[in-house]
């Protein structure tokens, strides 16, 4: 089956439904054996070292992989870089379908981009629905090892991260994805209860760090919530039969108070004790944590990555400075 890349999580259930394979591109770079690479070969290629590591891995990921010609690009509700992106991935010779999460949230406007998404492929969105039904059923397993992550003190932040963060593409194979992930539960379910003192929360961009929760977890901390990875899983929309508001109920493309309520409620529910907010250098929105410091009310450490690998030491300091500032 033919492998169609994307840079951000889009409809996955069209591109199933068409039966090829999504591959989400940010989880072949920053999954790779040696990501810094990736880097290397895009500032080679001419990028800014200014630009931001993911549409530079994103870039050297496609050019890797030998079986992506063809990709969808999330133009509006993203990376402002990903349209330049596309530009110069075309000169590749890689084909690109642009997709746009329109910024207004008007319904007939997503419902437009899903079906253009939808002719491109040509399927309906019937087809499209059918598909969610199963991939539904996956994601109602997401939400309880999500759950035995915050209620039940048994799945660790990074278990948790890495399964929501999968579940963009379900690693291009989602009965493969289940059965993988029911094994999982299974095991998880039979450990005993991990209480660690400090409940965090995880939000913003998922990090480009490889060793970040298992560090939190080092110093006495739980990361119980985490915000985008846990949108990736369309949790809030399972059941909808209706696709084009299962995306507009997406929160990650759209603007920050909509993403706002959604943490305020999980902070809630979870009994959060603090934040931390990543920020990825050069993005937008770095800027937006002005407002959510001022807004949420808790304690927030924000945290700013650049180029994959393990944090350094003064970032080491400042996360086990502000657990402790908690306790």
């Amino acid at each position: 089956m033919k492998k169609i890349g994307f840079t951000t999580s889009v409809p996955v259930e069209v591109i199933f439904a068409a039966g090829m394979i999504p591959v989400d591109l940010n989880n072949v770079f920053i999954s790779a054996p040696n990501p810094e690479k990736y880097i290397e070969l895009a500032e080679n290629a001419g990028f800014p070292r200014n630009t931001c590591a993911w549409i530079k891995g994103i870039y050297s990921g496609v050019l890797e992989c030998k079986e992506i010609d063809t990709i969808i690009g999330v133009v509006e509700g993203d990376c402002s870089n990903t349209r330049a992106l596309l530009e110069v991935l075309e000169l590749k010779g890689i084909k690109s379908v642009p997709f746009s999460y329109p910024s207004s949230k008007d319904y007939e406007k997503l419902k437009c981009e899903i079906i253009k998404l939808c002719s491109f492929f040509n399927i309906s969105l019937n087809e499209c629905l059918k598909t969610k039904e199963k991939l539904d059923s996956i994601r109602k397993k997401l939400v309880y090892l999500d759950e035995l992550t915050w209620k039940h003190d048994k799945a660790t932040g990074f278990e948790n991260h890495l399964w929501q963060v999968s579940s963009s593409d379900f690693n291009g194979e989602f009965n493969l994805f289940d059965r993988e992930l029911s094994e999982l539960i299974t095991k998880i379910e039979d450990r005993p209860i991990n209480k660690k003192k400090i409940r965090l929360g995880y939000i913003g961009v998922p990090p480009i760090y490889k060793d970040l929760y298992d560090f939190i977890e080092q110093k006495d901390g739980r990361v119980v919530y985490n915000e985008v990875q846990r949108q990736f899983t369309m949790a809030d929309s399972i059941g909808i039969t209706d696709l084009v508001q299962v995306y507009s109920n997406f929160t990650y493309p759209y603007n920050l108070n909509g993403r706002l309520l959604d943490i305020k409620n999980q902070i809630k529910l979870r009994n959060i004790d603090g934040i931390i907010h990543y920020t990825q250098s050069f993005c937008f929105r770095g800027i937006e944590d002005i407002i959510i410091r001022k807004e949420l009310g808790l304690p927030v450490l924000t945290l700013e990555g650049d180029k994959p690998g393990s944090i350094d030491a003064r970032t080491k300091l400042r996360i086990e400075a502000f657990i402790d500032m908690i306790k």
